[in-house]
């Protein structure tokens, strides 16, 4: 059942690179980048569960964490606003 998780995963891993490196817009390129980022969470729970190895779980928090402040920055960025 865990390996057809890990397929959806890996499948729409790469649906969303496609529309962060085919995006017409910046603002599509990091919305695709936040999906990847949250994708790559998803991957890292679900390779606790599989692995059983809890540490992912910190290591995803912190990545989730990480992710979010990086795309509010780059959001931040590409509206122009300095406050």
């Amino acid at each position: 059942m865990l390996n057809f998780v890990f397929v959806l995963i890996f499948l729409a891993l790469i649906l969303s690179g496609f529309r962060f490196f085919k995006g017409p817009s910046s603002s599509d390129r990091v919305v695709a980048l936040d999906t990847l980022t949250t994708i790559i969470s998803v991957l890292l729970v679900t390779s606790s569960l599989f692995f059983d190895n809890y540490i992912l779980l910190d290591i995803s928090f912190v990545f989730a964490a990480l992710s979010f402040t990086s795309v509010i920055v780059i959001s931040r960025y590409l509206e122009g606003g300095n406050s």
